[in-house]
C-alpha cells in the first residue's frame, strides 16, 4: 500500500525541478504533473476511506446477525417454557392457574424476542447494504487513482521526450480518472 500524500509530494516536487527547465511546455506538464498528483491523492485517500467503511458495515452487519440468532434462541427458548407451562397446567391441580399466568408471560415475552430478532435482521440488511456501497465505491476510486497515476507516469514521458502527444494522452487519463472518481459518488 501507497502513502498516497507522499507520492503527491514527490511527485510536485519532481515537478517543480521540471518548471526550472524555463521551458513553458515542462512547465505546463509540471503543473499537469501536481494537479494529477493532487487528484491522485485525493482519490487514494477515498479508496482508504471507503475501504474502511466497507468493513466496518461489514462486521456491524456480522454482529446484527449474531444478536438477531440470540433473540431467536430467546424467541425459541420462550416457546419451549411456554408449552411446558400449558401442558403443566392442562395436567390440572391447584397450580394449574399459575402454570397458566406464567404459559401468558412467557408467550408475551416470545412475542418481544421475535420483534427484536426481526429488528436486528433488518439491521443487518442496511449494514450489509452500506457495506455493499462503499465497496462499489472502493473499486470505483481504485481504478480513477490508477488512471490518475498513469496519466503521472505518461506526463513525465512528454518531459523527457519533449513531445505533446504523452501529456495530451496524460490529460486524457486525468479527466477519465476524475470522472471515475465523481462516478464513485453519483452512482
Amino acid at each position: 500500500m501507497t502513502d498516497a500524500p507522499l507520492e503527491a509530494h514527490d511527485h510536485a516536487e519532481h515537478a517543480e525541478h521540471a518548471a526550472h527547465a524555463k521551458d513553458p511546455f515542462i512547465s505546463l506538464v509540471s503543473i499537469t504533473i501536481a494537479l494529477l498528483a493532487v487528484m491522485a491523492a485525493v482519490a487514494g485517500s477515498l479508496e482508504t476511506y471507503e475501504s474502511g467503511s466497507a468493513i466496518i458495515a461489514g462486521n456491524e452487519a456480522v454482529l446484527n446477525q449474531d444478536r438477531a440468532t440470540d433473540a431467536w434462541n430467546l424467541y425459541q427458548a420462550k416457546s419451549l417454557k411456554k408449552n411446558m407451562y400449558l401442558i403443566a397446567a392442562d395436567q390440572g391441580g391447584s397450580r394449574a392457574d399459575g402454570y397458566r399466568a406464567k404459559a401468558k408471560d412467557e408467550g408475551s415475552g416470545q412475542d418481544q424476542a421475535q420483534a427484536l430478532a426481526k429488528q436486528l435482521e433488518g439491521e443487518r440488511e442496511a449494514g450489509l447494504a452500506r457495506g455493499a456501497s462503499h465497496e462499489r465505491r472502493h473499486h470505483k476510486l481504485s481504478i480513477a487513482a490508477t488512471l490518475l497515476e498513469m496519466g503521472i507516469a505518461i506526463s513525465t514521458i512528454a518531459i523527457i521526450t519533449r513531445k505533446r502527444w504523452p501529456w495530451v494522452v496524460s490529460l486524457g487519463l486525468g479527466v477519465v480518472g476524475a470522472a471515475v472518481a465523481a462516478w464513485a459518488y453519483l452512482s
